[in-house]
Formats: structure tokens, C-alpha cells, sequence
């Protein structure tokens, strides 16, 4: 029998809301946004167990990992520096939604790409939808950020995070 994946967690506050964010032991496996209140711990896990059901769940205070991933969204957010790349674990992804991911990766920060680009660049034309709900499963926002795909005709399109989010991430990048 296989065990439970074994995931460390924080949440903090941001500019943008609290945040969430877990970590595997192969990476961060989650960034989830909670909203402007501060949140209970069990609200926190809750949203954690939300997308990893059978997880074992710690709390990450120690987690060198956890405090730089937290250093770096708040650089973001703040200082407008775009977050480095870091381990992610992406296993929720399928295999589309992660060549979609990677793609994702490749847009410049301050740049955005329409979801019928980005699935050009992903080798599927005709999936800009498909496009869409890979972004909607994106576990890890900011660090593959969705937030940069937009609709042709430069309407904001969906986020996970709500779309208040996803215009004051595309507003603080265009002010950088």
C-alpha cells in the first residue's frame, strides 16, 4: 500500500489576500489564494485537502523551502521582482496540462499571450478551451503564471483566483 503524500504548509499575508502554499517532497504543490481575512488553520488545510484529499498535512513553519517560496511571492508582490524558478510538483497535471504549463512558463513577465496562442505554441491549435481548463488546474499560480493568458480579443478570460486577482497581478506587472 502506498501512503499518504506527506505535505508541509503556510499561509500568509499578502498585498493581494492571504495565501496558501504546500510543499511536497518533490516541490511546491500548491500556491492557493484565501481571500483578505485571515484564515483559521483549519480554513488553510481545508483549502490544501481541497485539492490533495488524502494528504498528511504539517504545518511548514520550518520549512526552507516554504520561508523562500513565501520570500519570493512577497517580492513579487511588493517589490514587482519576478519569482525565480523553483521545484514545483505538478503531478495533479495531465500530460496536456503540462505541456500548456510549460508553455505558460515561457511567457515574460509584464507580457501576456491569448489562450488560442498559447495553444498554438503548445502544438494544439484548436484548443484554446482545453487551454483554459489547464490554467484553471494550474496548482501553482504565480509561479506558472496563468494570470499572463488572456482572450483575443484581450478580455480577461477565467483565474482561479478570481479576476480582482488576476488584474492587480496583470497591473503590477504592467507598472514594473
Amino acid at each position: 500500500m502506498i501512503g499518504k503524500l506527506a505535505l508541509n504548509y503556510i499561509a500568509f499575508d499578502t498585498p493581494i489576500g492571504w495565501i496558501v502554499v504546500a510543499e511536497s517532497p518533490d516541490g511546491i504543490a500548491l500556491v492557493d489564494f484565501l481571500g483578505p481575512e485571515r484564515p483559521s488553520k483549519d480554513a488553510a488545510a481545508s483549502s490544501v485537502l481541497k485539492e490533495y484529499p488524502n494528504a498528511e498535512l504539517t504545518p511548514g513553519d520550518k520549512s526552507e523551502l516554504l520561508g523562500k517560496t513565501k520570500d519570493y511571492i512577497l517580492a513579487y508582490l511588493t517589490k514587482k521582482v519576478p519569482p525565480p524558478k523553483i521545484p514545483l510538483d505538478l503531478r495533479k497535471g495531465t500530460r496536456f496540462d503540462r505541456n500548456v504549463w510549460s508553455v505558460i512558463e515561457t511567457i515574460s513577465f509584464g507580457e501576456f499571450r491569448s489562450y488560442g496562442q498559447v495553444a498554438a505554441e503548445a502544438k494544439s491549435a484548436r484548443a484554446s478551451r482545453a487551454v483554459g481548463r489547464a490554467c484553471g488546474r494550474n496548482p501553482v499560480p504565480i509561479f506558472i503564471p496563468c494570470h499572463r493568458v488572456i482572450t483575443s480579443a484581450g478580455k480577461l478570460g477565467g483565474y482561479s483566483g478570481g479576476l480582482d486577482i488576476k488584474r492587480a497581478l496583470l497591473d503590477l506587472e504592467k507598472s514594473a
